[in-house]
């Protein structure tokens, strides 16, 4: 039963009581008012924010938001806005984001209503939530709660004989209470929200940084891998070596440099091979052989090579000696 239809009965009470000092009046009006029809999914967003434009509902949702008025008052509330926005605009995705945060706080705000008893507030709020989404698990319970509690207060008005200004006085303490509750529930709600944006922003900002940095680096390796493909052949450069004191001295004719790897290259890696070798009579490279190389394997064949290819000016004898070929990208 609607509290005012128990506001109704509680007239029709103090008239009764009052019939022996009124004149009888055959044509006077009915003692109870019509009740009004009680909120539905169909009603729930007002013909006044209805008739508003895809833009000014826009305008109207986001001020609302922004001044905490999530569920209420009736006809100037974000989640009536952002649901005539959505019907209007079904791809707008601010519109259907900011009905998914704002449906728990009015499922929540509904079941306080509930317990205050403000019936018509709490039918109001569960239109709202079964026009954002029929299959919500809330309506059927919130539907029920408000049942269960209307016959419960009726039942209660009925044994405690409320007067019409009783309830009168419990009607706008409720009001006075529902005001104050959702302005409460409506700030801390907002700050919620706030919250949980601003982790959000620090989240995405922290995920772009990550982004640039890892570009930085690719864009780093690749102008690396450029300036390698863009340095002189390995011929061009000359191999650094160092002589160990021979049996008797050594006049280099020709020395050409080793070639440099391809792998090694790519890879910008050095390195160096001691390479043990003799001179015959003629100043020919007659033997030659690694010693000792780092790292091990990767620019041997080529320092031997080289090694093989150098002349010297003849000598009375044949000499072995040992000399240090080193490899570096750099040149």
């Amino acid at each position: 039963m609607q509290v005012s239809a128990v506001i109704a009965l509680g007239c029709a009470l103090a008239a009764c009581g009052k019939k022996e000092d009124a004149a009888p009046a055959t044509d006077a009006a009915p003692a109870t008012a019509a009740t009004a029809p009680a909120v539905t999914a169909q009603t729930a967003v007002s013909a006044k924010v209805s008739a508003l434009s895809v833009e000014q509902l826009r305008e109207a949702a986001r001020k609302a938001y922004v001044e905490n008025r999530l569920y209420a008052p009736a006809e100037d509330n974000a989640v009536e806005y952002y649901l005539a926005l959505r019907e209007k605009a079904p791809a707008d995705a601010v519109a259907s984001s900011a009905l998914t945060d704002l449906l728990p706080m009015t499922v929540i705000a509904t079941e306080q209503s509930v317990g205050r008893e403000d019936f018509a507030e709490a039918q109001r709020l569960a239109a709202l939530i079964e026009r954002a989404d029929p299959q919500h698990p809330a309506v059927a319970r919130l539907k029920a709660s408000i049942g269960t509690s209307q016959d419960a207060l009726a039942k209660r008005a009925e044994q405690e004989k409320l007067t019409a200004e009783e309830q009168l006085k419990k009607q706008a303490e409720l009001e006075k209470q529902r005001q104050t509750q959702q302005q409460q529930q409506q700030q801390q709600a907002a700050q919620q929200l706030a919250t949980q944006q601003a982790a959000e922003r620090q989240a995405a900002t922290q995920r772009e940084a990550e982004q640039r940095a890892a570009e930085q680096r690719a864009a780093e390796q690749r102008a690396s891998e450029q300036r390698s493909a863009e340095r002189p052949a390995p011929t061009e450069r000359a191999a650094t070596a160092s002589t160990a004191t021979p049996a008797s001295e050594l006049r280099a004719v020709s020395t050409p440099a080793p070639r440099y790897p391809p792998e090694a290259l790519r890879a910008g890696q050095s390195g160096e091979v001691q390479v043990e070798f003799t001179v015959g009579t003629d100043g020919s490279v007659t033997a030659a052989r690694v010693v000792r190389s780092n790292p091990a394997r990767v620019f041997d064949r080529e320092a031997v090579n080289a090694v093989r290819k150098w002349r010297f000016q003849p000598v009375p004898s044949q000499v072995t000696t040992r000399r240090t070929i080193g490899f570096n990208p750099g040149g």
